[in-house]
């Protein structure tokens, strides 16, 4: 098998996927969300978006550790890459991204900005594209994706 660059592998997508980030923690916010007279929910939905950026976190680093050695930043499988179906991979093919989209949703429910919000969904709509491609590598070097595809779903555990 040719040896592919990083290009080849994607790393188009993590430049691309650093940028959305890097939006969400620190661009420009645009306009709260938020009418004037509801500025007494703020402080409820920082806790709850605290609650669920951590959780979003700890998911993300869970999933991290059940890749093990088959981690990479790149959407392409490394070659020596092993099929993970375990851990929280029976949940959702794709607990990392699940885990970052609930953090900028914590981080979105922490500041409630106009441009947070388009920075998120944008996000989200990454992450649909992006799987769509790494997952036609992973059909690529594992036959058994399919089976796996079929009946685990892709960004959000029960849902999608």
């Amino acid at each position: 098998m040719k040896q592919l660059s990083l290009v080849e592998r994607g790393a188009a997508y993590v430049v691309v996927q650093a940028i959305l980030i890097g939006l969400i923690l620190f661009g420009p916010q645009g306009s709260s969300l938020l009418p004037q007279w509801s500025i007494s929910v703020g402080p409820y939905l920082r806790l709850l978006g605290m609650a669920i950026g951590s959780l979003g976190l700890v998911l993300s680093i869970f999933a991290a550790f059940n890749l093990g050695k088959n981690l990479t930043p790149l959407p392409c499988p490394k070659d020596d890459a092993q099929l993970v179906r375990t851990g929280l991979y029976r949940f959702v093919r794709h607990p990392i991204y699940f885990g970052v989209l609930m953090v900028a949703l914590g981080w979105l429910l922490m500041y409630p900005y106009v441009l947070i919000l388009v920075y998120v969904v944008a996000l989200l709509i990454f992450f649909d594209l992006k799987t769509r491609r790494e997952e036609v590598w992973l059909l690529e070097r594992f036959p058994e994706y399919l089976d796996y595809q079929s009946s685990v779903k892709k960004l959000i555990p029960w849902v999608y």
